[in-house]
């Protein structure tokens, strides 16, 4: 019976949330680091993917946080990388402007399967 009883509350259990952040790769001197920061910096954090994928920013000649993990090597700034739990999922590299980049991000958060909260 306590196998049962632990087995229903167990498959009744939520899963765990995930981990989603947005890396941005950046580096000083890089003039689409300062626009996109420009254009978007003070506004990413209160759109829906900002809250979905919160922004931290790596210099591309720091060593990369503890716990993440990409597919490949960075070579360009800036590079958005999307992480799920420290691993790369997908990434932009390069700043195509805002409306490319909106479209790029959205993208891959439908991808990679992370909600967006429309609401604030």
């Amino acid at each position: 019976m306590r196998i049962l009883l632990f087995l229903i509350a167990l498959w009744g259990a939520p899963l765990a949330a995930q981990d989603v952040r947005l890396m941005m790769v950046d580096e000083v001197g890089c003039v689409w680091c300062a626009r996109w920061t420009e254009e978007l910096g003070d506004i990413y954090p209160k759109t829906p993917e900002g809250r979905a994928a919160p922004l931290f920013r790596n210099d591309i000649h720091d060593p990369l946080p503890e716990g993440v993990t990409l597919k490949r090597t960075l070579h360009y700034t800036p590079t958005f990388v999307l992480l799920v739990d420290g691993q790369e999922i997908n990434r932009i590299e390069g700043y195509p402007g805002e409306d490319f980049f909106w479209g790029l991000l959205g993208m891959m958060l439908e991808q990679a399967d992370v909600p967006l909260d429309e609401g604030s």
